[in-house]
């Protein structure tokens, strides 16, 4: 019996002073994740084209929450399942930050820049944006690109029903009743810029709030300029000479394969008309808004 207990302890021993074929993977896993944490906490402003980035004080509520995040992305513990098992960790070495696929544009509905800013650094408001862009073309970024911002809502384009986890939201300092202004315009194209290059954004994934959500909002205006944003490759626009739509195009079909939700019809055309015609801003569905859908259907 003493035998036996000796084995058993000299067993216990050896195994736990076996080494973890795992080792190299961990220490991989922790640089790659100290990599990463770095970058989700950078708040350095960036240079853009044309215009310069100013950034605002970052205050503590902002940090704390970001560190609650950075020891979420740390966790490599183990978790227990309802049938009783629990996860087991073991680091994998390929891995990097999601990154975003679509940004949606809005506009304030506020009077000014400060108002907004202030609207995003207080917790009882919960709602945020990645970037604010003054009337002066100043331009705010309040969340790195690769964290979620509150900014969308309840909304979707196509299969995608959580917006937030997948866009940069960017605002624009109008109330929604006056023309963007030029340098607004101006700074938002030279950030869409850096966006489309760095993440690799789809030309058609840049959107207004209104087309993610067109039962719910309205923004940015009928004023915005997206034929300007197209032309310079930022969305997508229907062709000046319409082509007449086949007699067989099933309109809403094309509305809802360029992304908008059609269980509410007249509200996805109206938001469709918002953004592509702009001076028939209404659910009739004509044969000119028609052509239009089909302009755009053919471009995605």
């Amino acid at each position: 019996m003493q035998k036996f207990y000796f084995y058993l302890v000299v067993t216990i021993v050896i195994a736990s002073c076996s080494t973890n074929p795992y080792k190299a993977s961990e220490k991989e896993y922790d640089t790659k994740l100290k990599t990463f944490k770095e970058t989700i906490s950078n708040k350095e402003p960036e240079p853009l084209p044309v215009v310069t980035v100013t950034t605002i004080s970052i205050d503590n509520a902002y940090t704390k929450q970001l560190y609650t995040f950075k020891d979420t992305l740390s966790k490599t513990g183990t978790t227990a399942l309802e049938n009783g098992r629990q996860t087991e960790w073991i680091s994998t070495v390929n891995f990097n930050l999601r990154k975003p696929n679509s940004v949606i544009i809005h506009h304030t509905a506020q009077d000014s820049i400060q108002q907004t800013i202030k609207t995003f650094t207080l917790t009882r408001t919960q709602v945020s944006s990645h970037y604010v862009i003054g009337e002066d073309g100043r331009v705010v970024q309040m969340l790195n690109d690769y964290l979620r911002a509150w900014h969308a809502g309840k909304g979707s384009w196509g299969k995608d029903t959580d917006i937030n986890s997948s866009s940069i939201g960017i605002e624009l300092d109008n109330n929604g009743t006056e023309p963007f202004s030029e340098a607004q315009i101006t700074s938002l194209m030279a950030l869409l810029s850096k966006l489309k290059k760095e993440y690799n954004i789809p030309t058609q994934n840049i959107i207004g709030h209104s087309d993610i959500a067109p039962a719910r909002k309205n923004d940015p205006s009928a004023l915005f300029p997206w034929k300007t944003l197209a032309e310079n490759g930022f969305g997508v626009w229907p062709n000046e000479i319409l082509e007449t739509a086949p007699l067989d195009f099933n309109p809403e079909q094309g509305l809802r394969i360029i992304g908008y939700d059609t269980k509410n019809l007249s509200a996805a055309v109206r938001a469709f008309k918002l953004h592509y015609i702009q001076t028939e801003i209404d659910s009739i569905l004509n044969q000119n808004t028609i052509n239009v859908i089909y302009s755009i259907y053919k471009k995605q």
